[in-house]
C-alpha cells in the first residue's frame, strides 16, 4: 500500500460546543487510512495570549501550516466574531474552507455559503472525501 498523506487540519469550534468538536476529532482519529494533524485550539490546550491582538496572531501561526480548514456551522451565528476572524486568516493564507453542517439543520447563514469551498453533512466519509479533495 501506498504512503498515505497526512492532512495538517485546523478545525473552528467554539468551548461551549466542545462536544461537537471532539466528536468530530475522534471520528477522523477512527477512520481508516487517514491521518491527520490538529492544528485547533481545544479547550485543554489553550493558547497562551492576554490580548486579542496576541490571540490573533496565535491563530495566524496555527492556520498558517494547514492543508485545510474545517468550520463546525451551527457555530457561526453565534460565536461569529472569532470564527469568522478564523475564516479571514484562513482566506488570508489561501487555506481551502469546509463547512460542516449541523446534524439536522436544512438552513445555512449564507455568509458561510459565500465564502467556503463546500458546505457538507456531518457524516465522516462526506468530512474525509472533503478534505482529501480540497486541501492543499
Amino acid at each position: 500500500m501506498p504512503c498515505l498523506k497526512t492532512y495538517d487540519l485546523f478545525i473552528s469550534h467554539s468551548w461551549d460546543y466542545n462536544s461537537e468538536y471532539y466528536s468530530l476529532v475522534e471520528k477522523l482519529e477512527q477512520h481508516s487510512n487517514f491521518y491527520f494533524r490538529n492544528y485547533s485550539v481545544p479547550e485543554h490546550d489553550a493558547l497562551d495570549t492576554k490580548t486579542n491582538t496576541q490571540l490573533e496572531e496565535a491563530l495566524c501561526r496555527q492556520i498558517k501550516p494547514v492543508n485545510v480548514v474545517i468550520v463546525l456551522a451551527g457555530m457561526y451565528v453565534n460565536y461569529r466574531k472569532w470564527i469568522q476572524k478564523e475564516i479571514e486568516i484562513a482566506q488570508y493564507y489561501n487555506k481551502p474552507i469546509i463547512a460542516i453542517r449541523p446534524k439536522g439543520a436544512e438552513r445555512m447563514p449564507q455568509e458561510l455559503f459565500d465564502i467556503t469551498n463546500v458546505i457538507i453533512n456531518w457524516n465522516t466519509d462526506s468530512i474525509v472525501e472533503a478534505i482529501r479533495n480540497y486541501s492543499i
